[in-house]
């Protein structure tokens, strides 16, 4: 199944050109099916990604065990086998879904179990198991999906984008909400797989995506896919400070249909061949930014559980800084800063920093917001503003003089020979016409008028009607 083009938009004219928000412009789901009877060996091997991004070395260091990642999408089916006790709260800021937003909402309501599978699946464990196995090399549970920080709890957050929503609420008043719910209740990841088609986003997301920089949570968004209509990255992912990924294909080649470009770009990781968790049980084939999405934020969340005290934008810079340069040399727009390598973001050494190397909202809405942002500064008095000096000389009126008199000479002269030049004129006239009257042959001397009163043909003659053919 392919991705198809949602109709929901922003109401007022800036969100009307940004909401195209839609699932679809960062998933491509092809041969969605589900298979609740599948082998673990099925799956599991198909997941190529765990090791082709040093994601099962990584857990060699850290599975996740103690960070809260927000799922800002379609609802998850916390009831699936392979999310057994990884969902532990949610909420619903769509208006249309269930208080917990555990029920899928939207145009493609499967969207984020899928994202949730690849993100925190645990597979099928053992009844007897616990839902936070320790540290060290990965068990093989006996059957399903296992994410990238499968010890990781998640929070399900359902909004409703795709389609026109039943209870009325816009992605305006949906994405600042879902973001401040999953700060206040403790994310320190959160994961965006959707985007939309511009990328402008309106001035409402601007406190809730400053709210979530203040309190230190790392945001990772999908840079967004041209099958899907982003020629180039759109919103959220375009906001300073989120950690925008792109796409690959099964090359590590940036995926052409799977992927986006843009200079907000941080990293790139796995977008063709993915597999998810499908609500009800069943599993899918899928493709697109919205799986590299959970790819990288399941990362942040192995770098968060290993290290609680680091910052947001030190997670961010481990990320970047260890990723696998591709591409021109350096960041560039299909890549980033290269391409995910978990486990070098585990291991490797890394300098501090002191800033978020992919910018900061805050400063963005200084710089960009000010004339709305910034409070009102009175007018200072006129005693406080001394007057400039004059750059320019000061206008002059040219003063009047009286008229000299070779300028009236000249105008009496000119009057005078135009009334003698007029009475000769009708002097004329009247002795022409005199003429005229006493010999009438003169008259027969005007020119033609080119008008035939009527026309007589001529032998072997194309006349007719007085025009020529």
């Amino acid at each position: 199944m392919h991705s198809t083009t949602a109709s929901t938009r922003f109401l007022p004219r800036a969100a009307a050109a940004l909401m195209a928000v839609l699932l679809a412009a960062c998933c491509l789901c092809g041969g969605l099916f589900a298979a609740p009877s599948a082998r673990a060996d099925e799956w599991r091997d198909k997941e190529y990604w765990l090791a082709d991004s040093g994601i099962t070395k990584a857990w060699e260091v850290s599975k996740g065990a103690g960070v809260k990642v927000a799922v800002i999408d379609s609802g998850i089916d916390a009831q699936h086998p392979d999310l057994k006790g990884a969902v532990v709260g949610g909420y619903d800021a769509s208006g249309s879904g269930q208080p917990d937003g555990q029920k899928s909402v939207g145009s493609k309501p499967e969207h984020g179990t899928l994202v949730a599978t690849m993100l925190a699946g645990r597979g099928h464990q053992p009844a007897s198991a616990s839902p936070s196995p320790s540290p060290g090399p990965p068990g093989t549970p006996p059957d399903g999906i296992m994410g990238v920080a499968p010890e990781a709890q998640l929070l399900s957050v359902s909004t409703w984008l795709g389609s026109p929503n039943p209870s009325g609420k816009s992605d305006q008043d949906q994405i600042p909400e879902a973001v401040r719910w999953a700060v206040d209740n403790g994310a320190k990841v959160i994961n965006i797989s959707l985007g939309s088609t511009t990328p402008q986003w309106p001035q409402s997301w601007d406190a809730a995506f400053l709210y979530a920089e203040q309190k230190d949570v790392v945001i990772v968004a999908a840079a967004g896919n041209r099958v899907g209509g982003n020629t180039q990255v759109g919103a959220p992912a375009t906001i300073p400070g989120v950690l925008t990924v792109a796409g690959l294909d099964r090359k590590n080649v940036a995926s052409v249909d799977a992927s986006s470009q843009g200079i907000s770009i941080g990293v790139a990781a796995p977008a063709e061949n993915l597999l998810g968790g499908l609500p009800g049980g069943g599993y899918a084939e899928w493709a697109g930014t919205s799986g590299s999405t959970p790819i990288v934020a399941g990362v942040a969340a192995l770098i968060r559980s290993k290290w609680p005290d680091m910052s947001a934008e030190q997670v961010i810079n481990r990320i970047i800084t260890t990723a696998k340069d591709a591409g021109a040399p350096g960041k560039d727009p299909l890549y980033g800063y290269g391409i995910l390598n978990a486990e070098a973001a585990l291991k490797a050494d890394v300098p501090q920093v002191s800033v978020n190397p992919l910018g900061t909202i805050a400063e963005w809405i200084r710089v960009h917001r000010r004339g709305n942002a910034a409070p009102a500064t009175p007018l200072p008095t006129a005693t406080q503003v001394p007057s400039a000096a004059p750059t320019l000389p000061e206008a002059t009126v040219p003063a009047a003089k009286a008229p000299s008199p070779r300028d009236s000479a000249i105008g009496a002269a000119v009057v005078i020979g135009f009334a003698v030049l007029f009475v000769a004129i009708i002097v004329a006239a009247a002795i022409q016409l005199r003429r005229a009257a006493r010999n009438p042959a003169l008259a027969a001397d005007e020119p033609e008028t080119g008008v035939l009163d009527k026309v007589h043909p001529a032998r072997n003659s194309n006349v007719t009607d007085g025009r020529r053919s």
